[in-house]
């Protein structure tokens, strides 16, 4: 009996801390959420040079600026749904008039049709005004971003690590931050400022943080009623 409880104990343990990672992972996206809707609302704009400041890396900031899209390949983000809808989310360096470090720009989404032929995408000519989300580059999950580099030089990337595609890009170094292209913006492809694509809400974390619960709640119920039902005679 004591090597039963002890393991239920054990199952319990684990069930708990799980439930309260999810309710973790739930308060820090809903906090995420709240700030980036009090920044767009807002929509104080920095200098796009705001891209490059290595103390906001993981942080959220409106910016705006001129400059023009370099003459380099577009970069590809792979897996991007919109819609139900497979496809990829277009990227482009943009040299800030500024001086200031070059920066990805996140010109929208373009689907795939069913033999993932890429799109061809043009490259926004001549001086352009940008503003934004400035936002910490989309993940790549657990294992290392990747790219492809495909016959016409387009990169096709699974996540995004600027300062690994800076060399590919013919770039002396790229911002760590990207920008989502203002949505009104008068070129792209359809877009949003939407921050957690392809990834669970605030929502989801709480119902799998009750599901946790719940499991721990059952081992429980279930070590109580073997320890106190009667033996049959």
């Amino acid at each position: 009996m004591v090597m039963g409880w002890t393991l239920a104990l054990a199952v319990i343990a684990g069930f708990i801390a799980l439930g309260n990672w999810q309710l973790d992972r739930q308060h820090e996206k809903q906090s995420m959420l709240d700030a980036v809707a009090a920044t767009i609302a807002a929509r104080a704009p920095l200098a796009l040079g705001a891209a490059a400041d290595a103390d906001r890396g993981r942080g959220y900031d409106w910016a705006a600026g001129g400059g023009h899209f370099a003459e380099v390949p577009a970069v590809l983000l792979d897996n991007q749904q919109r819609g139900g809808r497979a496809g990829v989310r277009v990227y482009r360096v943009f040299v800030p008039e500024s001086g200031s470090q070059p920066l990805l720009v996140e010109l929208g989404w373009l689907p795939l049709p069913g033999d993932r032929t890429l799109p061809d995408v043009a490259r926004p000519a001549g001086h352009r005004e940008v503003a934004g989300l400035l936002v910490p580059p989309p993940s790549h999950g657990i294992g290392p971003a990747g790219m492809a580099v495909q016959d016409d030089g387009t990169l096709l990337a699974v996540g995004l690590d600027p300062a690994a595609l800076a060399a590919p890009l013919h770039q002396p170094g790229l911002a760590p931050r990207v920008l989502k292209l203002d949505p009104e913006a008068g070129f792209g492809y359809p877009r949003d400022l939407d921050v957690l694509p392809n990834t669970l809400p605030p929502e989801r974390h709480f119902g799998y943080a009750v599901q946790w619960f719940a499991l721990a709640l059952a081992v429980l119920a279930t070590a109580l009623v073997l320890t106190f039902r009667r033996p049959r005679t």
